[in-house]
């Protein structure tokens, strides 16, 4: 039996940037593309970003965001081998201290932004980027390789310590 939850899982770890769809002041859904990490069990996605961004003001508004990763290598629209993953949740800033484990986390995947979430240098005000944490509420699988005649597939949350 294939496991949407591992495929997922999978998906999402070889994406490199997500679009986020976050609620602007008039309600209006606004997307922007960012680059991300994950973390699972519990459910997490990681992004940093500078709060004057739009986005950034759009979530401490209003927590709810929905999303997307996407990696393969689109060739066609005809191709029947798509495969990409969706998720809701809600977002928050994280606090410039005590984040040691989600600054590890994104860092790791991207450690050319190790100086720019410094832990050091944001608790000393010295950095213009955040940590945002999307505590994701929903799972959706697109798989129309493995799926081919349901390839829409939810796939269930798992709470916990963070895997290793």
């Amino acid at each position: 039996m294939i496991d949407a939850r591992a495929l997922l899982v999978a998906e999402v770890r070889a994406g490199k940037a997500m679009q986020l769809a976050t609620l602007g002041p008039d309600g209006a859904p606004a997307v922007c593309n960012l680059w991300f990490a994950s973390s699972f069990g519990p459910d997490r996605l990681f992004f940093i970003s500078r709060p004057s961004r739009a986005h950034c003001g759009n979530l401490r508004r209003d927590p709810r965001v929905a999303g997307a990763v996407l990696a393969i290598q689109l060739e066609d629209p005809g191709s029947t081998a798509a495969r990409g993953v969706q998720f809701s949740g809600r977002a928050i800033e994280l606090p410039a201290t005590g984040i040691d484990e989600q600054i590890a986390i994104y860092a790791g995947r991207w450690p050319a932004t190790a100086k720019a979430i410094d832990p050091g240098r944001m608790e000393r005000g010295e950095t213009h980027h955040r940590v945002y944490q999307i505590e994701v509420t929903d799972w959706v699988l697109y798989d129309e390789a493995n799926f081919g005649r349901d390839p829409r597939q939810p796939v269930r949350i798992v709470g916990g310590p963070p895997e290793s």
